[in-house]
């Protein structure tokens, strides 16, 4: 199979859909590599230690979409990629569909059979490919919240961990996953009061069990979400439904509740947000201020550690694009379960039950 991996184009993009190791395991197994010519530099990745590991470097992006029989990217396609997408091409990349209805209709225009990371599910519920990027999200959500609560961005001017003598930060965090853990490990580690909410009481008990008195536990209900949100510095939306759009849990009139200079951070964002007043923004202007409140809805939030994301990202995708090349796209969707839930768009129709739903569109499964 011929696999192409254009340059990213979302602003402020450096991830790379692939590292050196794994453009090696598919020459090894047979396949071509055609990638953009400096789709790695972002992340530090060479033309050099690609071409070194067996890759065609092309000069376009056009090129590779036009000569590739596979796609594989990082972030879902913009409107100025929609005309390089071919009939019958697989796309595998994170889509996303639930917030960009119009990327849904390209796919199924253009007759592209297109594979989400996000929706990728093994039969314990777990999302392999979207993990790692959760981990970073995570991460990084804390890393931000903390600068958006300083001064010079708008913020209250507040160090999370405090000094001797002066209180510390209160962080809450909206959904108590993957997202949500590592925002605790992050939080709890700059020294920050923490507390987490979630709607699954297992959940509750397994954070609890495994932070102990470092953070707080609530369950996630709107009468909960009120009671903290006027005492919350920096709260941190991380809740998802796989494929869905995510639900909206905080209102406005909460954040209207919240202290002036406090700051948000939605990771839902990617999902469409999970706070009333969150909008969509880019590396380049990640924050605003309503109801005197900072908040920062960058959808790409592991973009902005390309060199981490990308190996990370790598290291869990590369399974499932090798068995699509090695067994071709009919056997990979009949052999393996967890990839068929991947599949978004196939044959002009919506093929996840979540994403239809989510889009308003009728939910046709692959074997229609």
């Amino acid at each position: 199979m011929i696999i192409g991996i254009p340059k990213e184009v979302k602003v402020r993009e450096s991830r790379v859909a692939i590292a050196p190791g794994g453009v090696r395991l598919l020459r090894q197994a047979g396949h071509s590599v055609l990638i953009e010519k400096g789709a790695g530099l972002g992340a530090g990745i060479t033309d050099t230690m690609y071409e070194q590991s067996g890759a065609r470097m092309l000069a376009t992006a056009r090129e590779v979409w036009i000569q590739s029989e596979m796609i594989m990217k990082v972030k879902e396609p913009i409107s100025s990629e929609f005309n390089l997408m071919q009939s019958d091409q697989i796309l595998y990349t994170f889509l996303h569909l639930a917030a960009v209805p119009e990327l849904a209709k390209a796919l199924m225009v253009r007759n592209v059979r297109a594979i989400s990371y996000e929706t990728i599910e093994l039969e314990d519920g777990s999302l392999p490919l979207l993990t790692p990027m959760s981990e970073v999200a995570g991460r990084v959500a804390v890393q931000v919240g903390a600068k958006c609560l300083e001064k010079h961005n708008g913020g209250k001017g507040l160090l999370l961990g405090g000094v001797p003598g002066v209180r510390r930060g209160r962080v809450s965090i909206v959904g108590g996953g993957v997202v949500g853990i590592n925002a605790a490990k992050m939080a709890v580690g700059l020294g920050a009061e923490v507390t987490v909410l979630d709607i699954n009481q297992s959940r509750l008990a397994y954070l609890d069990d495994v932070f102990g008195p470092r953070i707080s536990t609530l369950m996630s209900n709107p009468e909960n979400i009120a009671k903290i949100m006027p005492e919350t510095d920096l709260l941190i939306g991380a809740v998802l439904v796989t494929g869905a759009k995510a639900p909206c849990l905080v209102t406005r009139s909460m954040v209207a509740s919240m202290e002036a200079g406090s700051a948000i951070v939605d990771v839902a964002i990617d999902q469409g947000g999970s706070i009333e007043t969150i909008r969509p923004t880019t590396h380049d202007e990640p924050i605003y201020e309503d109801e005197g409140v900072i908040h920062y809805g960058v959808t790409n939030i592991p973009g902005d550690v390309p060199q981490t994301s990308t190996y990370a990202l790598t290291n869990v995708t590369l399974r499932y694009a090798l068995e699509l090349a090695n067994k071709g796209f009919s056997r990979a969707m009949n052999e393996n379960a967890a990839l068929l839930k991947g599949l978004n768009v196939y044959n002009g129709g919506i093929t996840h039950k979540a994403v239809a739903g989510a889009l308003g569109m009728e939910y046709r499964p692959l074997s229609a």
